[in-house]
């Protein structure tokens, strides 16, 4: 299937911990390609597209960090007015949910945008966003642009 893993950071929401966690990263000479944070008054979920997902687990746990994989889909839309709204109506036409999405740093093109979906059912998003041109992106793809 055409997904890529997100990592999930569990981190306690107090200063520094962005910092340490995103220092693991680049020390170990890991690319984010994509973030997204979510809080709580105690604890936070950094959520990280990166560009070698296995060495970036193997470097977040070794430094103590909690962290566990989902796949999600990377999905290129046209960055113009309404490009996103598109997309969305594809998935709901299907009845598809999404449970929460977040841009990417990249883009294939000037006139692209990329966004991460978490999906209810990602099998029946992939077809009717293929079926309706959109192009997804694989984790090799998405490491290089």
């Amino acid at each position: 299937m055409m997904s890529v893993k997100q990592l999930s950071v569990f981190i306690e929401n107090r200063p520094g911990r962005l910092s340490a966690v995103t220092g693991v990263l680049g020390d170990a000479g890991i690319n984010i390609r994509a973030i997204s944070t979510a809080d709580t008054k105690d604890f936070g979920i950094l959520r990280l597209i990166v560009d070698d997902p296995d060495k970036a687990v193997k470097a977040l746990k070794e430094n103590d960090c909690v962290v566990t994989s989902t796949n999600v889909l990377a999905v290129i839309a046209d960055d113009t007015p309404g490009g996103m709204a598109g997309m969305m109506k594809v998935l709901y036409n299907d009845n598809i949910s999404v449970e929460y999405m977040y841009s990417a740093f990249l883009n294939p093109s000037d006139v692209t945008a990329c966004l991460i979906l978490r999906v209810e059912n990602a099998e029946n998003a992939v077809e009717a966003l293929e079926e309706a041109g959109y192009k997804l992106l694989t984790e090799e793809e998405l490491a290089k642009i």
